[in-house]
C-alpha cells in the first residue's frame, strides 16, 4: 500500500465539483500512481475554470464543452452505468447498453460541469492511496470554512489505465445511490421510463 499526503488550495464555489470531477487516469505500468493521477486531473479542471480567456460570455459554451470532455475522459461511464443498473443490465441488448451509457454520461457530465463553474475556494487534502488486485482507492477530504467532506475515489484497471468507477462521499457510494434510484423507477414503472427520465433530465441541463 502506498501512502501519500498533500494539500492544494483550489478555486471552488461548491463542494459538488470535486465530488465527481476529480477523475483520475494513468498508466498502470507507468510511473503515475492513482493518487498522482487524481491530483493531475483536478489541476486540469481548475485550469479550465480559472482561465481568464474562457470566462468571457462568448466563451462560456466552449468552456462548458471543455469541462465535459475533461470529466468524460477520465471516467469509466460504462462501468458505472453497469454497476448502477446491476441486475437490470443483464439480458438487455447491446444497443440498450450503448444508449443507457450515453444518456448516463451526458447527464453526469452536464450536471457536474455546471457545478464546477460556480467554484470559489476550498482545500483538497490528498490523504492515502490503496492498491490491490487491479483496483485502487484514493482517499481525500474537501475542506471549506463551514464544512469538511470525505471523498474516496475508486479506480480500476481498464486497457492498462486507471479509471474511476465510483466516488464515495462521506461513506455514501455514488454508484449505490444511483442503483437504488434506478431500481425504484424500473420496479415502479419500467426500464423504458428510466431511459425517458434520463433523457429528459439531460435535455433540461443546458450550457450557460
Amino acid at each position: 500500500m502506498v501512502s501519500l499526503c498533500r494539500k492544494r488550495t483550489v478555486i471552488s464555489g461548491g463542494i459538488s465539483l470535486v465530488l465527481v470531477c476529480a477523475w483520475g487516469i494513468g498508466s498502470v505500468l507507468g510511473t503515475e500512481a492513482p493518487m498522482v493521477v487524481v491530483k493531475s486531473t483536478i489541476d486540469e479542471v481548475i485550469r479550465l475554470v480559472t482561465d481568464e480567456q474562457l470566462k468571457s460570455p462568448e466563451q462560456l459554451s466552449h468552456r462548458r464543452q471543455l469541462l465535459e470532455e475533461a470529466i468524460g475522459k477520465h471516467f469509466d461511464f460504462e462501468e458505472m452505468a453497469k454497476r448502477s443498473l446491476a441486475a437490470h443490465w443483464k439480458g438487455r441488448k447491446r444497443a440498450d447498453h450503448e444508449e443507457f451509457v450515453n444518456l448516463f454520461q451526458s447527464l453526469l457530465s452536464k450536471t457536474y460541469a455546471g457545478k464546477i463553474e460556480n467554484y470559489s475556494g476550498e482545500t483538497v487534502n490528498y490523504l492515502k492511496e490503496r492498491l490491490k488486485d487491479g483496483y485502487a482507492e484514493v482517499q481525500t477530504t474537501i475542506v471549506s470554512p463551514k464544512t469538511e467532506i470525505t471523498l474516496d475515489y475508486r479506480l480500476l484497471v481498464k486497457d492498462d489505465n486507471w479509471q474511476v468507477y465510483d466516488v464515495v462521499v462521506d461513506g455514501v457510494s455514488l454508484v449505490k445511490n444511483y442503483r437504488v434510484q434506478f431500481d425504484r423507477i424500473i420496479r415502479d414503472s419500467s426500464y423504458e421510463e428510466l431511459v425517458k427520465t434520463l433523457r429528459e433530465k439531460s435535455e433540461e441541463i443546458t450550457a450557460p
